[in-house]
């Protein structure tokens, strides 16, 4: 009889014995913290409080450990024809990214529960089961987000941390009435807000440089020519980020002008960057180069309209936010369809 080898596990099976781990030491400190005690299902010193900060550690964890697993195989760092690596700074901010999805989902979902169940609570048994199994749920999937990095899935968390980030700023900023100035009102609140905002953008500019190097490595780069209109468009997207994550570092009620000028940079060069877009991504669907005039003459119109007192800051802020960041998720996505 010959002797089988055994099979390297595979990446579900992989990412489920994580989970197994961390479920067993999440459930483990779960015991400690929450032994002989009735749980609230939200707010301080709640399951939901516990959930989310070990999801939070567990994903970015879970994350590490899947890029670490990748780059041994050599997956999920090859972007279309030219091999590119995460550099440290991408894999940090995707590794907080990551975190930050984790902790503000599983709060949302924990405040959501208990207005569910008015007046509930959990004692120690079932709670540990509970906070266990949402930190390995959370543990397996960012495990396997690790490994399934391409242009495509940056898309998607580039879009999921933005939303999340966003509206839990939204939801505990101190100030009710901020919407009334402009979006930038939620940086300047000296709360949790503040920092989630600030930290949203400047995290989803890392990520946006990160997409400049692997979202436009498969563009043509055979000519002379095609290797300059390559470098341009990358040039602009790190520019996109590098001033994305400034209007995060410089506040409006500290850095006035300097934050006004970053934000506006930022339109004005995702304008040129779109009106380029037929000599500059030649490659791409014409309905996408289409959409993206249509983007910038919605941004155009919002801008007149605010000048003209129909609309707020805010919206105009948070409709051109929208569309900015859609078209560079529709170009992820593109540009991966085209490889």
């Amino acid at each position: 009889m010959t002797e089988r080898t055994p099979k390297p596990l595979d990446d579900e099976s992989a990412a489920i014995v994580l989970g197994a781990v961390v479920f067993v030491a999440a459930a483990v400190v779960a015991v400690v913290v929450f032994w002989g005690r009735a749980l609230p299902i939200a707010g301080a010193g709640s399951i939901g409080t516990f959930v989310a900060i070990a999801a939070a550690a567990s994903a970015a964890v879970s994350f590490g450990v899947g890029r670490l697993v990748a780059s041994r195989l050599h997956i999920g760092g090859i972007a279309g024809r030219t091999r590119s690596r995460y550099l440290w700074f991408d894999l940090i901010a995707l590794s907080i990214a990551h975190a930050a999805i984790a902790l503000l989902g599983w709060i949302g979902v924990a405040t959501v529960m208990e207005d569910a169940f008015l007046g509930a609570t959990l004692y120690t048994s079932p709670a540990v089961v509970l906070a266990g199994a949402a930190t390995a749920l959370t543990a397996y999937a960012s495990y396997l987000s690790a490994l399934a990095l391409s242009p495509k899935h940056l898309s998607l968390v580039l879009a999921v941390f933005l939303v999340v980030g966003v509206m839990s700023a939204m939801l505990s900023s101190s100030d009710p009435l901020w919407w009334q100035m402009n979006l930038s009102a939620l940086g300047i609140t000296h709360d949790i807000s503040s920092l989630t905002f600030n930290l949203t953008l400047i995290v989803s500019g890392v990520i946006i440089t990160t997409i400049a190097r692997f979202g436009t490595a498969s563009l043509p780069s055979v000519t002379v020519a095609d290797r300059r209109r390559l470098w341009i468009v990358r040039s602009v997207f790190i520019l996109l980020g590098v001033l994305l994550a400034c209007v995060g570092i410089f506040p409006v009620d500290r850095f006035f002008l300097l934050h006004n000028t970053v934000a506006t940079g930022m339109a004005v060069a995702y304008g040129l960057l779109v009106i380029g877009a037929p000599w500059l991504l030649p490659s791409l669907p014409r309905t996408f180069l289409v959409l993206g005039y249509v983007f910038v003459a919605g941004i155009v119109a919002l801008t007149i309209l605010f000048f003209a007192g129909v609309y707020n800051l805010t919206a105009v802020e948070l409709v051109a936010g929208l569309m900015i960041f859609a078209w560079v998720i529709l170009f992820l996505r593109n540009v991966q369809q085209s490889e």
